[in-house]
């Protein structure tokens, strides 16, 4: 029995997904530069910042895994409606949360300039968490974009 067409191109999808996530993260890592401490030049924080946006790319690919899960299907993102959306911004506002959580107060890996808005009650930044907010649906919509145009629809 031949699988549908959605289930054939989950591999070209996840790695579709996985490369504009990056793409897209990584502007949005160097632009909030400023409102982390770091010692170093401007040109070796960038370059560290291709670390975290890989990081990104996996959150993203976490959150299409959960939408995958819960929707039973893996073209889920391409025409989301309101539900899927919501799914998309608890999901990355939850992962988010405990990334910045763990990062910040459990490992100790990064401290904010006074410059970072913090969360009321949590103490993390606003700016971090609002990436996994806005940059998801931008980036399921050009994956969605993508194969749409590339399988001729």
């Amino acid at each position: 029995m031949e699988k549908p067409d959605h289930v054939k191109q989950t591999t070209p999808r996840l790695a579709a997904l996985l490369v504009i996530s990056v793409l897209l993260n990584f502007p949005w890592e160097v632009a909030q530069m400023p409102l982390y401490v770091e010692e170093g030049s401007w040109f070796e924080f960038a370059l560290h910042c291709i670390i975290p946006s890989l990081g990104d790319g996996l959150i993203v690919m976490l959150i299409f895994g959960v939408g995958w899960a819960v929707r039973g299907r893996s073209d889920w993102t391409d025409q989301p409606g309101w539900a899927a959306y919501v799914l998309m911004l608890m999901t990355g506002f939850s992962v988010a949360v405990i990334v910045e959580w763990v990062g910040f107060y459990g490992l100790n890996r990064w401290s904010y300039t006074a410059s970072m808005p913090l969360l009321p009650g949590l103490g993390i930044g606003v700016v971090p968490v609002l990436q996994m907010l806005i940059l998801p649906p931008v980036i399921f919509r050009i994956t969605g974009w993508w194969f749409a145009r590339r399988n001729g629809a």
